[in-house]
C-alpha cells in the first residue's frame, strides 16, 4: 500500500472481514466483500447493507453569520431550514459548474453540519473557510461515518436507538448508541430508506461490530454503493456533476431553492447565479438523461451516444451492470433536443454500436421514508 494512502478507523475490520481493498479518493477502500458485488447490491435491496464511508469529509460551519455566509456559497435556503433538517446542496462556481455536492444539515441555531465528498473535501474546506469570513469552520478529523440502508435499517435502529426510528428522510438528531453520542441524519447513497451515523473515530469499530451482529447486516463494499446509486438514479461527482456541467444539465433543478430563483426572496447571490438562472428559465444545452442497454454488455463512461445515423449526441457518464433490473443500464450527457424519452441511440463500445432507450429515471424506485 503506498505510504500516501490513508486508512479509516474501520481498515482493519474490513481486512478480517474478507474485503478486497483499493484505492479510492486517497484512502485504502473496500470495493467489495467475499460475496461479491451483485449478492451485497442485492442483499441491500432486500435486507440492510453497512456501508464505511469514513472517506468523507465530515465539517461544523458555525457563528451568527453562518446562514448568510454559506448560502453565498450555493444555491440553498439556508435560513428556513430547521433545526435537525437536511438539506442536498450545491457548491457552484463562477461559471454555473459545480465544485461540490453535499448534504447540509442545521446542527443547531447558529451551526450546520456539512457531509461532502472525500475527493473534494480538502478543496471543499478551503473554499468554505474562505468564504466564511465571521463564522467558525471546523473539519471533524476524529469522527468516522458508517451508513445503514436498505429497508430492515429502521428497525435496525429502533433496536439500537430507539430515537432514531422516527425520523424521516432528510432529517437528523443526536442519539445514543451503546452509550456513544452519535449524529444520526435518515439519508444516504442508494434509493433505500436507511441513516448515516457520524461516531467518534475511537467507537467506529464497535459500533460497526454492533449493527453487524444483526443477522439482516452484511458489510458492503464501493462497487454495491456504486451499482445502487447508478439504480437510484443518483448523480456521482466527477461523473454526471463537475466543474464543467451545471445543475441544471446534471438534471438538479429541484437543488435550486425557490427562494434562490428569479423572483424569490432570496434570488441569486450565488456563484455562477447568471448562467445557472439562465438555464433554468430557458434550458440548458444538454441534460442527463437515463439510458437502458439493449443485451448484456455494460457501456461505460465516456463512451460517445450517437444518432442512428450517426451524429453525436454526447457520451455515458456512468455504466454498468444493475442487479435489481437484471440488465445493463447508464446515465449520459446528451443535446436536449434529442433526449426525448423512448428514444433510441446508439453508444459506441469499442468501435461497435450497442442500442439503448431513453428512459426516465431512476431505474428502480426511490424508496425513503418520508414520515
Amino acid at each position: 500500500m503506498p505510504e500516501s494512502l490513508q486508512t479509516t478507523p474501520l481498515t482493519e475490520l474490513h481486512r478480517r472481514l474478507g474485503a478486497r481493498l483499493v484505492p479510492f479518493a486517497g484512502y485504502d477502500m473496500p470495493v467489495q466483500f467475499a460475496e461479491g458485488i451483485i449478492r451485497e447490491h442485492l442483499h441491500t435491496r432486500q435486507e440492510a447493507g453497512l456501508f464505511d464511508v469514513s472517506h468523507m469529509g465530515q465539517i461544523m460551519v458555525s457563528g451568527e453569520q453562518a446562514v448568510a455566509e454559506l448560502e453565498a456559497l450555493m444555491p440553498a435556503n439556508l435560513r428556513d431550514l430547521g433545526i435537525g433538517q437536511s438539506t442536498y446542496a450545491l457548491l457552484t462556481n463562477a461559471e454555473g459548474g459545480v465544485y461540490d455536492d453535499l448534504i447540509i444539515t442545521r446542527y443547531s441555531d447558529t451551526a450546520f453540519f456539512l457531509v461532502v465528498n472525500g475527493a473534494c473535501k480538502a478543496q471543499d474546506f478551503r473554499l468554505i473557510q474562505t468564504g466564511c469570513a465571521t463564522a467558525s469552520v471546523d473539519m471533524l478529523a476524529d469522527r468516522a461515518l458508517l451508513a445503514l440502508q436498505g429497508p430492515m435499517a429502521r428497525q435496525i435502529m429502533a433496536g439500537l436507538a430507539p430515537e432514531a426510528a422516527s425520523l424521516a428522510f432528510m432529517s437528523g438528531r443526536e442519539v445514543s448508541v451503546e452509550g456513544t453520542p452519535c449524529y444520526v441524519t435518515c439519508s444516504g447513497y442508494t434509493g433505500e430508506d436507511g441513516f448515516e451515523l457520524s461516531v467518534p473515530a475511537a467507537c467506529a469499530e464497535a459500533i460497526a461490530c454492533e449493527l453487524l451482529d444483526h443477522p439482516a447486516v452484511k458489510p458492503i463494499g464501493l462497487g454495491a454503493r456504486d451499482s445502487l446509486r447508478l439504480e437510484a438514479g443518483l448523480c456521482l461527482y466527477g461523473h454526471e456533476l463537475s466543474e464543467a456541467i451545471t445543475p441544471i444539465e446534471a438534471g438538479l433543478r429541484w437543488a435550486i431553492a425557490p427562494a434562490r430563483r428569479l423572483g424569490g426572496d432570496l434570488a441569486s447571490g450565488f456563484p455562477g447565479a447568471a448562467t445557472i438562472l439562465e438555464q433554468l428559465a430557458n434550458g440548458a444545452p444538454r441534460i442527463r438523461v437515463g439510458l437502458k442497454v439493449s443485451g448484456k454488455r455494460p457501456v461505460r463512461e465516456g463512451q460517445a451516444i450517437h444518432t442512428a445515423s450517426g451524429d453525436k449526441l454526447g457520451s455515458v457518464t456512468s455504466g454498468g451492470f444493475g442487479p435489481s433490473v437484471d440488465g445493463p443500464i447508464a446515465m449520459g450527457l446528451i443535446d436536449t433536443s434529442c433526449a426525448m424519452r423512448g428514444d433510441t441511440v446508439h453508444i459506441d463500445v469499442r468501435g461497435k454500436y450497442v442500442e439503448a432507450e431513453i428512459v426516465n429515471l431512476p431505474f428502480v424506485s426511490q424508496r425513503y421514508f418520508r414520515g
